[in-house]
């Protein structure tokens, strides 16, 4: 395992649609594997494969109970997913993104979703997200695609200035 270089607006890769997994190989599994060893080592909640400058439809997502902090955070791997249901609520909130230092932005997103895929071995991966752990995985699913959190923005700022989203 090996922590991978974070990429910074605006290099390209960030705004390239990521290529679907075919093989799950054990090229596949090391970029897993960095990429969960890189999230860490920079404190993400989740991280796209394009992220650490490799076009390739793979994300991380790692979020613990909201109700109950001592329950440890589960870690979903998702190859090639997909949202495929969002509810018609939605709920606005702050993101930043490892991709762009420095920055945070008001976006609204839906409430709950439905997002389907393949685990690391290829099996079928479905659930359903809301709140903040639906939040994430939009977030994740964007960059797979060329979409950065500022494109969605209502408002961007600096995290030492004040903002008032009202």
């Amino acid at each position: 395992m090996a922590i991978r270089e974070v990429i910074s607006v605006p290099h390209p890769t960030l705004r390239t649609k990521a290529e679907k997994i075919t093989t799950f190989d054990e090229e596949l599994q090391g970029l897993i594997d960095d990429m969960v060893e890189t999230m860490h080592e920079e404190s993400g909640a989740g991280l796209a494969a394009p992220q650490v400058g490799v076009s390739k439809r793979v994300i991380l997502v790692e979020f613990g109970d909201e109700e109950n902090e001592t329950t440890p955070p589960t870690l979903y791997i998702v190859i090639n997913p997909r949202i495929t249901k969002v509810s018609p609520e939605t709920v606005s909130g702050a993101e930043g993104c490892l991709s762009i230092p420095g920055l945070m932005g008001e976006v609204e997103r839906p409430y709950s979703i439905t997002i389907e895929g393949k685990n690391r071995q290829g099996d079928p991966f479905k659930m359903k997200a809301q709140g903040w752990l639906a939040r994430i995985f939009q977030h994740e699913v964007d960059h797979l695609n060329g979409v950065l959190y500022t494109d969605r923005a209502t408002e961007v700022w600096k995290p030492e200035e004040t903002y008032d989203p009202v």
